[in-house]
C-alpha cells in the first residue's frame, strides 16, 4: 500500500494544479481527473508548464472545427506526454494515423482521434491495412449489436484489430463471451459488449474460463461491499488478467474509499473505483515477476484501451452538455 499511497499522493497533486489552472476550461472536472491519472498509470512525472506548451501546441496546430482545439485538447495531451519522449514530434504521426481511419470510413471525431493514439502507441507503419481491419471489424460489431455499437466503440475496433485472429473467428468468439457473461448474471448492454471485447484479447483462454473469472471478481465484489454496476465491467475484464486478480480487490476499495474521502473527488465515486483499479494493475504489470513479458504487455495495452473508452464517455456527456447550452 506504500506505493498506492505515493501514487494517490501524486493524483490529487497533479489534479489540484489542472484544477486550479483548468477547472474553467472544461464542461466535466472528470477531464481533469483522467488527465492526472494518466501520468500515475504511465509512471511520468507531471509538469505544468510542459504540458501547458502541448496543449496550447495541438490546439495552434488544428483547424477551426476541429476537436483537437476544444477541451479534448488536454486529453490528448497527456497521452502524448505520457507515451512519448519527444511528444511534439509524435504530432503528425498521431494526425497521420486519424487521417487513415477517416479515409476508412471512421467519423471526424474525439473517439477516431482516440482510436488514432492507439496507433500511433503501437508505433505501426502499415496504417492502411490497419485502418481497413478496424473498419472491417467495427461494421462485424454493428452487424451483432446495431444499437449498442457506436463512435464510442471504435478505439476498442482498432484495438482489436492488431490481433491476428480471422474478423469471423474473433467476432463469433466475443459474440460467445457476450452470450454466457449474460446468462450468468451480467446485463446485457454496451457496458457488457465492452467487456466481452476485452475478455477477447485474451487469446489463451476460453470462453468459459473467462466468464468464470469474471464471475468470481462479480461475485467477491459485492462480498466486499462493493456494488459491480455494469459501468465497471470493463474494470472486472481487466482484473481477469492478473494473477488473482479478485484478491487485489481488498486493496483496490482501499484505494477507493480513500479517494472518496477527498474533498476534490467525493462527488466522483464511479469514477474513483475506476482510477482505484487502474493504479493497482498498473503497480502489479510493472512489479510482479509472475507476469510473463507478453501478457504484461498486453494488459497495459488494455489499460490503454480501457482508459481509451473512459476518456471517450467522458468526451461524449461533454459533446451532450455542450450541446444543451453547457459550456
Amino acid at each position: 500500500m506504500d506505493k498506492a499511497n505515493r501514487n494517490i499522493e501524486n493524483y490529487i497533486l497533479i489534479y489540484s494544479q489542472l484544477r486550479e489552472r483548468y477547472r474553467w476550461k472544461v464542461t466535466d472536472q472528470s477531464v481533469l481527473m483522467m488527465v492526472a491519472s494518466l501520468y500515475i498509470s504511465n509512471n511520468r512525472t507531471f509538469d505544468m508548464n510542459r504540458f501547458t506548451e502541448l496543449a496550447e501546441f495541438i490546439k495552434s496546430e488544428s483547424g477551426i472545427f476541429s476537436p483537437l482545439r476544444s477541451e479534448s485538447r488536454f486529453t490528448f495531451a497527456a497521452m502524448l506526454d505520457t507515451r512519448f519522449e519527444s511528444p511534439k514530434e509524435k504530432f503528425p504521426a498521431f494526425i497521420a494515423a486519424y487521417n487513415a481511419l477517416v479515409s476508412e470510413g471512421f467519423s471526424k471525431n474525439t473517439f477516431t482521434y482516440i482510436a488514432a493514439m492507439q496507433l500511433v502507441t503501437a508505433n505501426l507503419v502499415d496504417l492502411k491495412s490497419l485502418s481497413e481491419r478496424a473498419r472491417a471489424i467495427y461494421k462485424k460489431m454493428r452487424e451483432e449489436h446495431l444499437f449498442l455499437t457506436g463512435h464510442s466503440d471504435y478505439p476498442l475496433a482498432v484495438m482489436l484489430a492488431q490481433h491476428d485472429r480471422q474478423t469471423d473467428e474473433m467476432i463469433s468468439y466475443i459474440e460467445d463471451l457476450y452470450s454466457k457473461l449474460s446468462q450468468n448474471g451480467f446485463r446485457k448492454g454496451n457496458d457488457l459488449q465492452s467487456m466481452s471485447h476485452i475478455l477477447s484479447l485474451n487469446e489463451n483462454s476460453t470462453a468459459d474460463d473467462m466468464v468464470a473469472l469474471s464471475t468470481e471478481i462479480y461475485d467477491r465484489m459485492k462480498k466486499e461491499g462493493i456494488k459491480p454496476k455494469s459501468m465497471f465491467y470493463p474494470q472486472i475484464a481487466l482484473l481477469t488478467l492478473i494473477e488473482k486478480g479478485n484478491d487485489n480487490l481488498s486493496e483496490i476499495k482501499a484505494i477507493w474509499e480513500q479517494l472518496n474521502a477527498e474533498k476534490l473527488f467525493k462527488w466522483k465515486k464511479d469514477i474513483n473505483f475506476m482510477m482505484a483499479v487502474n493504479f493497482v494493475i498498473s503497480d502489479k504489470v510493472e512489479h510482479s515477476p509472475l507476469l510473463q513479458t507478453n501478457l504484461s504487455t498486453t494488459i497495459e495495452t488494455l489499460i490503454q484501451a480501457q482508459q481509451a473508452a473512459s476518456i471517450a464517455a467522458i468526451s461524449s456527456a461533454a459533446v451532450v452538455a455542450s450541446s444543451s447550452g453547457g459550456e
